[in-house]
């Protein structure tokens, strides 16, 4: 494990956007890049009342994963990434990333590729309810 990777989690409780800038907190950082995912109460132009997220046992592994390629980059000093699974509401932050850096080029390009990354390549679905009664499940990997 890199020792950039300071925190990585799938969990149910509510997301704290304090712990992640505490958990990449360095003094030889210049630069952190911040990723905050909210549950926004519309898709495809239909209004959404809820969603859930759920993750595969294995999700945990696959995040890992992302997180030591993003920092194979010597550049990054400190990675954290939660995910939120269960329930939420509109407005809840669902997954929440940070990267520091020495320079800010760095953390922002590497919290891009790690946000980027987890929502293509971490089993973690969301199942959207409209509301008019259709829903439907989104990430399916």
């Amino acid at each position: 494990m890199s020792d950039a990777i300071r925190l990585l989690d799938i969990r149910e409780d509510v997301l704290s956007t304090d712990e992640v800038l505490a958990a990449v907190a360095d003094p030889t950082a210049g630069g952190t890049a911040l990723f905050i995912g909210t549950v926004r109460n519309h898709d495809h132009e239909k209004p959404v009342d809820q969603l859930s997220y759920e993750a595969h046992p294995d999700a945990l592994d696959h995040l890992r994963t992302v997180a030591e390629r993003v920092c194979a980059d010597s550049a990054v000093t400190a990675l954290a990434a939660v995910h939120r699974t269960g329930d939420l509401k509109i407005g809840d932050a669902a997954v929440i990333v940070a990267v520091a850096a020495a320079h800010r080029d760095v953390a922002f390009a590497a919290c891009r590729q790690l946000i980027d990354d987890l929502k293509a390549e971490v089993p973690i679905w969301k199942h959207q309810h409209f509301t008019d009664g259709a829903s439907e499940w989104v990430g399916a990997h």
